[in-house]
């Protein structure tokens, strides 16, 4: 497990390239037979991946947690971007197609990762963040997310929101996640940016050709930054900092946020001319 430490945004504006890179960019997910996780420090998320090949991956605690099992104070929400798969439990086997979530309850003590074949295997994407209740899992499928439209042609911005681990849809400690899917011709996932000062949020951007990047912008409103991000690649947000991104070329994200509410319309909203 890679541990991230939280950062200030008086340090943040110091960063250069690299320093952005290190502190921000998740660049090693979806390596096939491994679960990878990173915990940040950042309200104690953590973002990974599970590849399971011919035999299943068990998601252990480990060191950092401190706790018995996994899931001792945790919760999560689990979208496969790859291979139809399982995610086995002690008590209940998941199913999960591609594009299909799940969110999986604090006090689940067993947790396995399945794929229907090694030769089109699952791609499980885990954001997880410290949960105080226990609260029902329950599968999610792309149909069951609740649909958010917004953006127009015009603003080169028309997307579809699917709200997968939502108050809406099911009832979470205090994670949110969801995917975000743009229209044909359409680049930019939200302009003008905005904050949300009370949820931090990482985004995992997929669905992208090789040759294909985002540059995804960070930091404050006056002091903004930029990443280049390759397919399957992921960006840990604080709660300081704009997220906004444009692509050179098709792309898909999936956006988690953990934090002080789970109210997704709480948002501060940055008119153009204070970017900087």
């Amino acid at each position: 497990m890679d541990v991230r430490y939280a950062v200030h945004p008086e340090h943040g504006k110091t960063f250069d390239t690299s320093a952005l890179r290190r502190h921000f960019l998740i660049d090693d997910l979806f390596a096939p037979g491994e679960i990878r996780l990173t915990y940040s420090h950042v309200d104690r998320i953590i973002a990974g991946s599970a590849v399971p090949l011919n035999e299943a991956l068990s998601l252990e605690a480990g060191s950092e947690l401190g706790a018995d099992f996994f899931f001792q104070r945790r919760e999560a929400g689990i979208i496969n971007i790859g291979g139809p798969g399982r995610i086995v439990t002690e008590n209940q086997t998941y199913k999960l197609g591609p594009r299909d979530g799940l969110y999986l309850g604090a006090g689940t003590k067993e947790v396995r990762f399945e794929s229907g074949s090694s030769d089109n295997p699952a791609n499980f994407y885990i954001n997880s963040a410290p949960a105080h209740k226990s609260c029902p899992s329950k599968i999610i499928t792309l149909k069951d997310a609740k649909e958010v439209n917004l953006g127009s042609r015009e603003e080169s911005n028309e997307r579809t929101i699917h709200q997968f681990v939502h108050p809406d849809v099911v009832e979470s400690c205090q994670l949110v996640m969801g995917m975000t899917l743009l229209k044909d011709g359409s680049i930019w996932n939200t302009m003008p940016a905005h904050t949300h000062d009370r949820r931090m949020e990482v985004y995992l951007y997929f669905g992208m050709e090789e040759k294909t990047r985002v540059f995804h912008f960070i930091g404050e409103p006056s002091e903004t930054r930029h990443i280049i991000v390759k397919n399957r690649e992921a960006v840990i947000m604080p709660s300081w900092s704009i997220h906004s991104g444009v692509g050179t070329g098709r792309y898909a994200f999936i956006w988690g946020m953990v934090g002080e509410n789970q109210t997704f319309t709480d948002m501060d909203h940055i008119a153009m001319e204070d970017l900087k």
